[in-house]
């Protein structure tokens, strides 16, 4: 099996939370106005083992800082211009920034290397080009009964599979449409720049969605293939896979949400990583609420390679800015496989049994 930098892994993977949000700046009655906006997020983590990927072995438990231990930190801007007529140009600029010691991460390590586009928005749907978050990973976001903890979530497999890939997309272009009868897609295509090869680097993704009342159901495929342009960047953001899913989520009107999906990460000389996920979220009140997910992974290769992820967080709300959370998880890996507990810290874990915690603080502006 064939395992990427762990460290690159941890540095720049991303729920991306607020960039999957409708824009907050959209004022039908303004001209033009830009959105300030961002997360700042930090936990500690302890787990009973940690693995030492350099030997392979449990190094034993660990308590850690931990930058962003349920959400990213990151700071962004976002930006509409009324251009008459339904028409409104668009923009954002993201960045991602480690907490621990104020360095960029959580991006491909450019400044604005989580989200740089502009674009434009109508009727007949909207058209962005630049650096963007693929409809394959936004697809798996809306599916996460976690809604993309850096712990104990889907998310977890989707960084020890691809790493970067497929979320921050250099060169593309995309089309939403708008919702039709309940049904909505997007599409997008990334050049890979290279002169002369024009399938090295080359992306596309595609999902369809349909939305009715509280049920949602999506399907989203990936495909991606090595260097390119993309390539270049601080944190390369083209492993060589091809991604499939579906899942359904369903909101009943007493704030219970559960979610069931099917994600396969077909990788180029690794796992053909099949993962099966279920949970769900509950709001007890405006200011607690409380989620839970369980993920089985199996390699289509090897039926010995498999893993088990459970995990669930409570959320306290101080304000509608601020909150405290806290964390518990399961995993137990079987075979060459070594799902972890957390994007930062833990994202491999040892063969065998691991439990872990993780309490932070996480303030949105």
């Amino acid at each position: 099996m064939s395992r990427r930098n762990s460290y690159a892994r941890s540095l720049i993977f991303s729920a991306a939370v607020i960039a999957l949000q409708p824009m907050v700046a959209d004022d039908a009655n303004a001209q033009s106005s830009v959105t300030l906006y961002g997360i700042v997020d930090a936990s500690i983590l302890y787990t009973t083992n940690t693995l030492n990927t350099k030997t392979g072995m449990n190094a034993g438990s660990q308590l850690s800082f931990t930058d962003s231990g349920f959400h990213p930190t990151v700071f962004g801007m976002r930006g509409t211009e009324d251009l008459g007529g339904g028409l409104r140009a668009v923009f954002a600029l993201e960045s991602g920034v480690s907490i621990a010691n104020g360095a960029l991460g959580h991006s491909n390590g450019n400044l604005f290397g989580r989200q740089a586009w502009v674009g434009l928005n109508s009727r007949y749907g909207s058209v962005k080009a630049g650096v963007q978050f693929s409809p394959f990973f936004i697809s798996l976001f809306a599916l996460d009964p976690r809604e993309g903890s850096f712990f104990g979530s889907g998310f977890i497999n989707y960084a020890d599979n691809v790493a970067a890939t497929g979320l921050f997309n250099s060169n593309s272009i995309s089309y939403t449409s708008p919702e039709i009868a309940g049904i909505q897609t997007a599409v997008m295509y990334a050049l890979g720049g290279a002169a002369g090869n024009f399938q090295a680097g080359r992306q596309y993704s595609a999902n369809l969605t349909y939305h009715l009342g509280g049920f949602l159901l999506t399907g989203a495929m990936y495909s991606g293939n090595s260097g390119g342009s993309a390539s270049t960047t601080p944190i390369p953001s083209t492993v060589e896979f091809t991604g499939r899913m579906v899942g359904a989520t369903y909101r009943f009107p007493n704030d219970l949400v559960i979610k069931a999906s099917y994600t396969l990460y077909k990788v180029a000389g690794s796992f053909d990583s099949k993962v099966y996920s279920a949970g769900g979220s509950y709001a007890f009140s405006p200011f607690v609420d409380f989620d839970a997910g369980i993920w089985y992974t199996q390699d289509g290769n090897s039926k010995g390679n498999h893993s088990l992820l459970a995990a669930s967080g409570i959320n306290f709300a101080l304000s509608k800015r601020t909150s405290l959370y806290g964390q518990v998880g399961y995993v137990t890996n079987h075979g060459l496989m070594h799902t972890g507990l957390s994007i930062n810290n833990a994202l491999y874990e040892v063969t065998g049994s691991t439990v872990g915690v993780s309490l932070g603080i996480r303030h949105m502006f």
